[in-house]
């Protein structure tokens, strides 16, 4: 193998919107063989940056070299010809196919004849690399999980040269985790380049042999992660002193507010997981945790406290004693309880609305929906305080959301539900692709939201983001609950064989009553 080979070097790379540089004369090389992350707060440029190399977006100004060869008229084709393939943090799935008929969309025509057949070819590469999926699944039914690794095999059944992955362990599993960075590994030995962005800087001090930090659009420097602490690189990424809590006081609250009864949900006819018997309570100042691995019921459960499933076979939701189990979630956000969804971009907002039209779609106020005419000044104001609370780095209450990183606006949707004060809010992966200062802000709120009396349902595939947050913890396997237990009572390796089924007398969650 050459020096050249599966290297690339970006000179003086430039991207600006509007007043604002994205990328802003960006120089660095990736060499073939290695593992680079790239790191950095939300807003740093990190995604632009990837999506100029992986030729979605074209740079102002600047060169990109492959292999020793300047890239012109750069694009996505040209970039899977070369073997620049990329794991997008939102995912570029046809959600009404099939895994099979995505892959095979991914791969082109060329790339379809011959033997074996595709679905023996991503059976194939499941099996080599660890990778469990189902190829007749609809996208539409898979957790976030699930289509992150529908992703990595689209990438991994094509040439692949240099690995993209942007903030790829966001919705996995330490399990899941654990055989991702087996499979960099392994593609790292056999000389691909693969670039790492990774908000969880334990990952990049464990998997990576250099890191590049971004601050503000520019290159800040570089150093070799396995030679640094957390702490240390946590510094260097924000450029100042981060006092990062372990963990919160833990809080014992015997007060129910909120409570599902004998919950269960048929599924099958759409390859969804069926909930079986789910009975839990959520009591006022307290966070409950639900862990799990994903595809286990998280999504099925979520949807039916917030009222988006429509597979409401029996059982009951109640608030403050309230039957609620019927309302529409409109209705379920005007009694105090909101939610904040795993998918921020088609649930959580809407890409092509601008900020102050994202932020009223789940303004709990009646009397803004009332009124003939929207309150302009009123909703300016309210979208100025999410930004500025929470620490939203955009262009105005006028920008569009898909103009914002995939942490800030992660920020912007947490903001939006717990300004509001809700009574109860439950929220899917809270932090998920949040550098680690807006981490820390995100349980701060929730934190206080808690301390104000609410109560808060977390349901987290990262099992260290739950034992920091949660005062009470129940596992969901196969549709079903865990006893809840105190957090304080349990342990990290408990849970861990809990999510994999390995308790075999998994003791459902009404019988800790």
């Amino acid at each position: 193998m050459t020096d050249l080979e599966n290297s690339l070097v970006l000179t003086n790379i430039s991207k600006q919107y509007g007043d604002r540089f994205a990328n802003n004369n960006i120089s660095l090389e990736v060499v073939g063989g290695r593992i680079t992350a790239i790191v950095g707060e939300n807003g740093a440029g990190k995604s632009t940056l990837m999506k100029i190399i992986h030729g979605s977006i074209s740079p102002d100004s600047g060169n990109l070299h492959w292999n020793g060869k300047i890239l012109t008229k750069h694009s996505p084709a040209r970039a899977r010809d070369l073997g620049i393939q990329m794991v997008y943090q939102h995912f570029s799935l046809f959600e009404t196919l099939s895994v099979q008929d995505n892959v095979s969309l991914a791969l082109g025509l060329e790339n379809l004849i011959g033997e074996p057949s595709i679905l023996d070819r991503i059976n194939q590469k499941c099996e080599e690399f660890g990778i469990a999926i189902d190829p007749d699944r609809l996208v539409y039914s898979l957790s976030m999980g699930e289509r992150q690794r529908v992703e990595l095999v689209r990438c991994l059944l094509q040439k692949v040269n240099l690995l993209i992955l942007d903030e790829p362990t966001s919705v996995l599993t330490p399990q899941e985790t654990k055989s991702l960075f087996g499979v960099l590994k392994r593609l790292a030995d056999r000389g691909v380049s693969i670039l790492f962005i990774s908000h969880k800087l334990y990952e990049v001090k464990e998997l990576c042999d250099q890191a590049i930090i971004l601050r503000n659009g520019k290159v800040e420097g570089s150093f070799n992660p396995k030679k640094k602490t957390v702490v240390e690189i946590a510094n260097l990424m924000v450029g100042e002193e981060l006092t990062v809590p372990k963990n919160f006081e833990k809080r014992e609250s015997k007060t129910t507010i909120l409570e599902v009864k004998n919950f269960y949900s048929d599924n099958s006819g759409s390859f969804s997981t069926s909930l079986k018997d789910v009975s839990f309570e959520l009591r006022a100042g307290e966070i409950l945790g639900i862990a799990g691995i994903s595809g286990n019921g998280q999504a099925e459960l979520f949807n039916a406290v917030s009222g988006e499933g429509d597979q409401f076979c029996e059982g009951m939701i109640e608030f403050k004693e309230q039957d609620i189990s019927h309302l529409s979630p409109q209705m379920r956000r005007e009694t105090g309880v909101h939610f904040v969804p795993e998918d921020r971009l088609g649930r959580g907002a809407i890409e092509t609305m601008s900020l102050w039209e994202n932020s009223i779609l789940t303004l709990a106020v009646p009397e803004i929906r009332k009124k003939f005419f929207l309150d302009k000044s009123y909703l300016n104001s309210w979208t100025k305080e999410i930004i500025d609370k929470f620490s939203v780095q955009c262009l105005g209450y006028a920008a569009n959301a898909g103009s914002l990183s995939g942490g800030n606006l992660q920020k912007f949707i947490m903001g939006r539900e717990i300004l509001q004060q809700p009574e109860v809010l439950v929220v899917t992966n809270p932090t998920w692709g949040v550098d680690v200062a807006a981490a820390a802000a995100i349980h701060h709120a929730l934190i206080s939201l808690r301390d104000r009396g609410a109560g808060i349902l977390v349901i987290s595939e990262d099992i260290d983001e739950l034992f920091k947050l949660s005062d009470r913890l129940v596992v969901i396997c196969e549709g079903k609950l865990s006893k809840a237990r105190s957090i304080k009572s349990t342990s990290i390796q408990e849970v861990g064989q809990q999510m994999v089924g390995a308790n075999s007398s998994t003791t459902l969650a009404n019988e800790s009553r």
